[in-house]
């Protein structure tokens, strides 16, 4: 199924969904304010956030994407190894290709550190939160994973 179709798909399922919660809690959602009823329209419109807030991560997994290159260093001084390599080449994405070719220990060390285009929750949650939540074009690090130590270049990121 292609990408357009989920995401009509997972909106016409919200329309149903929110419809539906409205039908089951008229008496809380239309109810004149009293003091018992009050709690109860708070708690529904409660619940109606959390799922919103829910499907909303749900659909930006879909079509959300990023790309993103790295420079990994295993060994246990990679942290300084990787802040002296940052001062260096600041966010100069050239500086940064070089830098990943000559000290990655990735085999995308070949293409300069490029990781390619993935999706939220493809890479490890340390790597991952990262690249969809910090500044694009920014050199990022050095970040801890079960891998060793990163550099992050997010080059791109569609939300």
């Amino acid at each position: 199924m292609s990408s357009k179709k989920c995401l009509g798909f997972l909106l016409l399922l919200v329309s149903v969904l929110c419809s539906a919660t409205s039908a089951f809690a008229p008496a809380f959602v239309s109810a004149p304010s009293t003091k018992s009823n009050l709690p109860h329209r708070q708690e529904v419109s409660s619940l109606k956030m959390g799922f919103m807030d829910d499907l909303q991560g749900f659909v930006k997994k879909f079509t959300s994407s990023a790309s993103a290159s790295h420079i990994l260093i295993k060994s246990d001084d990679g942290f300084s190894k990787l802040e002296k390599i940052k001062k260096d080449i600041g966010n100069d994405p050239i500086k940064f290709a070089d830098a990943a070719s000559e000290f990655s220990a990735c085999p995308s060390r070949a293409k300069g550190g490029a990781l390619g285009t993935f999706k939220p929750g493809q890479m490890v949650k340390e790597f991952n939160d990262v690249v969809f939540s910090d500044e694009v074009g920014v050199v990022h690090g050095p970040i801890k994973t079960q891998f060793g130590y990163h550099l992050i270049l997010i080059d791109e990121r569609n939300d």
